[in-house]
């Protein structure tokens, strides 16, 4: 299928022309962001846990400490969660407070998380979580240990329930505003990558993945 199914958590009830239900749309979105925002709830009151994550074909899976609140629920039967991730791309100033707006693009996908519980697997969700800073990155470095995967905890999401939103494109202005002698317009955001520093000891070249995207 090349969009998600609708359902009453993922339909909008206002500015319904911003929503979309696109598959290829909503991973791009998950694989250029960074990290995520993972809601659930605890003992009756809400919580929220920023966290990195990455997509594996229709699973999103999300990084964790094995002691944390989320990861411990999640041993008995899952956790229902919401998770979403935002891309902001602009700043709209417009003439009126009221039109001020923002560019962005965002995904929220809802659902049971489970734990990865099988090494193997754990292993090779880190190695994409590694990979995702830069293609082969995990073939040069030490993957991790059993102690290591033990303090680790995974969530895994599959992506059925989602939905992206999105603004693009300038101010929207009312009409009596437009001459008010105000600048209107839009500001660009983009997370840029800075140069690579090295660590202390490190004497190889820095890798030509890490070099790509600075500027």
């Amino acid at each position: 299928m090349t969009t998600f199914e609708r359902t009453s958590r993922t339909v909008s009830l206002r500015e319904r022309d911003r929503m979309s239900y696109d598959r290829a749309e909503a991973h791009s979105i998950l694989d250029e962001a960074w990290h995520c925002t993972l809601a659930f709830v605890v003992d009756g009151g809400p919580r929220a846990l920023p966290t990195l994550h990455v997509r594996v074909g229709d699973t999103l899976y999300v990084h964790g400490s094995t002691g944390s609140r989320p990861y411990l629920a999640a041993r008995q039967s899952g956790l229902p969660v919401c998770v979403s991730v935002t891309l902001l791309d602009g700043l709209v100033l417009a003439r009126s407070q009221f039109h001020h707006s923002a560019n962005y693009r965002s995904v929220v996908a809802h659902g049971i998380a489970t734990l990865v519980t099988d090494d193997e697997a754990k292993t090779a969700v880190l190695a994409a979580l590694v990979d995702k800073i830069g293609a082969g990155r995990s073939a040069e470095t030490r993957p991790p240990s059993l102690k290591e995967l033990a303090q680790t905890s995974i969530l895994a999401l599959p992506l059925t329930e989602v939905s992206v939103r999105s603004r693009t494109g300038g101010v929207n202005d009312d009409a009596d505003d437009l001459d008010l002698p105000y600048w209107a317009g839009v500001v660009p955001l983009r997370t840029v990558q800075g140069s690579p520093t090295p660590d202390r000891g490190v004497i190889l070249p820095t890798p030509d993945y890490l070099l790509s995207g600075t500027g």
